[in-house]
């Protein structure tokens, strides 16, 4: 008999279309009456909507999120929470907008609700990471999970669908890194090879219709359960290494793991080929990594790290940075064999079945 622990996460999700408009209801549902709203000019129809259902519960706002979290922009958010007695933040966008409330959390206490745009995971997990002077690292605590989540997946239709690609294959690699972690267990493998099968639905319905409900739904539920696996389970080699190329060299977050993902699956294949094997029924193919790298190709997603604007001269230091300290994953991580890893990314090649 199989043994394990499992750690639920106390978030309150709201799912469905339409469900944006009770954030306000939510802030005072928590007791809370002065919001500092977190979001950007990318998601600006979508900010101002949520700004009208707050009404006089918001008292500032901060358009500036960056990706990986610099702490320099987190201070300066940081000010607007001190300067008007902020109580509790409400962040409408991606990852971007979720790191800067986890980390304004992490640092005072205040409540979170989030209003994702994109399918990155990361409004459900206790897990913060945060870039100061080029080197990008994480944290995990419970003051860091959000309280609530308003999953509204009219907040997803207008994503274009190269960031709607790139968001939901970042979300496949914490669905799949889950299944080989050191925590790994019957829930966390249900959750995510159900994250896995709606991703596998939902891209390929993007190409027919672009604003198409029924996918757009796949992935944002592919979203939650990918980010709840990634909130119950360690990750590997492959969230090391993205980490590393977008906290050292700047390479953008969702594309990256879209690239590196077939090649870390093709890397670890042959410690976990039993996992290997059940995300290849799921996708319908004989290949995890090559079934992956498929599946983005034929949505017109990024194969190669080089179109990313990664320069061949620094994977010999990539590679360095991301095997200098020891971390769990299948297989030993060597220099060497990250430094192939990272080469096959670089042009692009499909792994072969």
């Amino acid at each position: 008999m199989r043994s394990f622990v499992y750690n639920s996460q106390p978030v309150r999700v709201i799912f469905g279309p339409g469900t944006a408009s009770r954030v306000a209801d939510e802030v005072s549902r928590l007791g809370r009456s002065r919001v500092l709203l977190l979001a950007g000019e990318h998601v600006r129809p979508q900010a101002e909507q949520v700004e009208k259902v707050l009404g006089s519960l918001l008292v500032a706002r901060f358009d500036g999120a960056v990706a990986h979290t610099p702490v320099a922009v987190t201070e300066r958010a940081l000010r607007l929470v001190t300067e008007h007695d902020v109580d509790a933040v409400v962040a409408v966008g991606g990852g971007s907008t979720t790191g800067l409330a986890k980390a304004l959390a992490a640092r005072t206490g205040i409540d979170q609700v989030i209003l994702p745009t994109t399918y990155a995971g990361s409004e459900v997990t206790p897990v913060l990471g945060e870039t100061a002077e080029g080197v990008k690292t994480t944290r995990s605590s419970s003051e860091i999970l959000p309280e609530i989540v308003i999953y509204d997946v009219e907040f997803t239709t207008t994503m274009p669908i190269p960031m709607a690609v790139t968001s939901a294959m970042n979300a496949m690699a914490h669905a799949i890194e889950a299944l080989y972690s050191e925590q790994a267990n019957p829930i966390v493998d249900a959750l995510a090879l159900e994250a896995v099968a709606a991703i596998a639905r939902g891209l390929p319905a993007l190409g027919a219709d672009s604003a198409d409900p029924e996918g757009r739904s796949d992935l944002l539920l592919a979203a939650w359960l990918a980010g709840t696996c990634l909130a119950s389970a360690g990750m590997g080699l492959h969230h090391k290494l993205c980490h590393v190329l977008g906290g050292s060299f700047d390479l953008p977050h969702a594309a990256t793991h879209t690239v590196v993902l077939p090649h870390v699956l093709a890397f670890n294949e042959p410690s976990v080929p039993h996992v290997m094997a059940r995300v290849a029924r799921v996708l319908g193919t004989d290949s995890a990594p090559a079934g992956v790298y498929d599946l983005v190709a034929a949505a017109g997603g990024p194969t190669s790290l080089e179109e990313l604007g990664m320069v061949e001269a620094d994977l010999d230091e990539a590679a360095r940075l991301a095997s200098a300290k020891a971390y769990p994953n299948p297989r030993e991580v060597t220099e060497v064999g990250v430094r192939r890893l990272l080469g096959h990314a670089f042009a692009g090649a499909r792994p072969e079945a």
